[in-house]
């Protein structure tokens, strides 16, 4: 069984940082493509960033420059590092995990990121 266990969200003034972390269990890490989404209430769920097996990112073009993923194959778990963060921050974010091969996708449960003016 596949699961996508976030951890990293919280309470934080503007211009703070945090690190959030997804551990990725049940399934070969190496091969997905992992992301971050988030979803501010009655907004739609929205692409943050993406990295792919290889290590090539993207990003949302509005947080460029802010936000950085990474990932540790060896501990199975990507991690977006969020900088100079703004209340529009605000959101919940989910963890993806995509194997185009076997069109396998999976989501975390989410994690909350309060961004305080």
């Amino acid at each position: 069984q596949v699961q996508l266990v976030e951890s990293g969200g919280g309470l934080v003034q503007a211009g703070g940082s945090l690190r959030l972390s997804c551990a990725v269990s049940g399934t070969i890490f190496n091969v997905l493509a992992m992301g971050w989404y988030r979803q501010a209430p009655g907004k739609q769920r929205d692409l943050v960033a993406r990295i792919t097996s290889g290590g090539s990112t993207n990003y949302a073009d509005s947080l460029k420059g802010r936000f950085t993923i990474s990932r540790d194959n060896a501990k199975n778990t990507v991690y977006l590092q969020m900088n100079s963060l703004k209340p529009e921050d605000t959101a919940v974010y989910y963890c993806n995990a995509n194997w185009a091969l076997t069109r396998q996708n999976y989501w975390g449960q989410g994690t909350q990121v309060t961004v305080s003016s």
